[in-house]
């Protein structure tokens, strides 16, 4: 019998796999390592909702476009989830300052739709060069026979 895509975004494992193109088996490892937790049914079958096939996602572009190891791809994961908590809490503050003190300056609010850390290379600070070095020229020491 051939499993189907199930009501609320679950998924059964063999449909995860033939979406993305990878092994079930490969699902199973990422579930061992901690980067997936799909839920289960009675019967113990797995269950992938869509934030589990977004993450998903993630992790196969971070291995395969990008070359990341399994435990760079737990690191990663972990601060973009500490990131996201962080802007939360922020928007959350200045919530809070807009109903309790004033209002916040609109150049204090215009970054807050954005991510906390640039994703762009071409955003990224850019090093000074180094001026040139002076060439310094020194007695032979030591060849020439004293006069």
């Amino acid at each position: 019998m051939a499993r189907r895509k199930r009501s609320r975004g679950a998924y059964t494992i063999s449909v995860v796999a033939d979406q993305f193109g990878i092994h079930p088996q490969t699902l199973r490892l990422y579930e061992r390592e901690g980067l997936l937790k799909p839920s289960r049914t009675d019967g113990n079958t797995r269950l992938y909702t869509d934030e589990d096939m977004e993450r998903l996602d993630v992790i196969l572009s971070l291995t395969r476009e990008l070359g990341v190891n399994l435990a760079g791809v737990e690191i990663i994961l972990n601060m973009r989830e500490r990131m996201e908590e962080m802007q939360h809490q922020m928007q959350e503050f200045v919530a809070y300052v807009n109903a309790n003190l004033g209002t916040v300056p609109q150049e204090a609010t215009d970054n807050l739709s954005t991510s906390l850390v640039p994703i762009s290379s071409s955003r990224l600070p850019t090093r000074p060069k180094r001026p040139a070095r002076k060439k310094v020229v020194r007695p032979n020491s030591g060849n020439a026979p004293d006069a």
